[in-house]
């Protein structure tokens, strides 16, 4: 369990995924999650150089294990066809009708003090179950994009260009505003939002108010590191913060249906009773996106045999797990 001196990244490993929670005096501070397809941002690997153009510090390598990764920063004798060792800075990311390429700098043979700190998935302490609810609550506020707050709520959206948060409710622009900022926070955080962020506040028609918001926001966000305009005479206020892959809102605009078909695996582990059989009751969409392998894992994990079956009426989001006798 967490210390109780403080905050402490628990990390569960899941099928499929990662999960990670960092959870002070039994709340969630903050959520990451990472697709054990991809790859991971702070990794050093060696990869090759496929293409580059000359006089260039920019080229296309490719790993190993066959990633595609736009790196800079090589210097001169980094030729195409040659190995580079590179740190990667971001996984890579799917987009609507595209996917951006895995981003990485050139590492060389830098001492170990000049690597950055390793990700939590890493340095957490790995946890077989995280505490009850915890992990539902945060994935099913990101599956829904909406965070409640005392007379309103804030909307989470992705675009290609930026995540936009908008804020819904009732009364005084300012007042509005000033209760959406622990929102606001508390959303940056469980989502792992990085990136261009758009916050589409109230328009607030006097400076004064808009002070307000500016100094609310600035500390509520102290500890959170990022660059931030002032609110302008429309009630916009833009962040940017490092994006080392894709946020929790992200995975759901761009693969609902992975997401939920982790989720539905993750329900799975976690069927209690007696019984020989795991059954496994998903959307159709679900079915054809679990892989056997996947399935396979699951099989070990429990000691179950697994048996998945269809209900055309369950959401992607519904899928029901429990142990029968045969």
């Amino acid at each position: 369990m967490p210390d109780a001196d403080g905050p402490e990244w628990l990390v569960e490993e899941g099928i499929g995924e990662s999960r990670a929670l960092l959870i002070d005096k039994g709340q969630v501070v903050a959520a990451k999650q990472f697709w054990l397809s991809k790859i991971c941002a702070r990794t050093i690997l060696m990869a090759k150089v496929v293409s580059r153009k000359p006089q260039s510090g920019r080229a296309l390598c490719v790993s190993a294990q066959g990633f595609e990764i736009n790196a800079d920063g090589l210097p001169r004798e980094a030729s195409e066809g040659g190995d580079v060792r590179l740190i990667i800075t971001r996984e890579p990311i799917a987009e609507r009708g595209r996917l951006k390429r895995a981003q990485g700098r050139y590492f060389g043979d830098q001492p170990s003090d000049a690597i950055p700190p390793a990700s939590v998935f890493t340095t957490g302490k790995s946890v077989r179950r995280f505490p009850s609810g915890l992990w539902e609550e945060v994935w099913d506020t990101a599956s829904f994009g909406e965070l409640a707050f005392p007379g309103g709520s804030i909307l989470i959206s992705t675009t290609p260009a930026m995540t936009l948060i908008d804020i819904d409710g009732e009364g005084f622009p300012r007042e509005l505003a000033l209760a959406a900022v622990p929102a606001i926070a508390q959303a940056l955080r469980w989502f792992d939002l990085g990136g261009s962020i758009g916050i589409d506040f109230p328009t607030i028609p006097d400076k004064a108010g808009r002070k307000d918001v500016d100094a609310a926001l600035a500390a509520a966000l102290a500890d959170w590191p990022h660059e931030r305009t002032a609110m302008n005479g429309f009630g916009f206020v833009q962040l940017v913060a490092r994006l080392e892959g894709p946020s929790l809102l992200h995975r759901f605009a761009t693969s609902r249906v992975g997401a939920c078909a982790r989720m539905a695996l993750r329900r799975a582990e976690m069927a209690e009773g007696t019984g020989r059989v795991l059954l496994l009751t998903v959307h159709p969409a679900l079915k054809a996106k679990l892989k056997e392998h996947w399935l396979l894992e699951l099989a070990e994990r429990t000691g179950k045999e697994v048996r998945v079956e269809i209900n055309p009426t369950l959401a992607l989001e519904a899928a029901q797990a429990q142990i029968i006798a045969s």
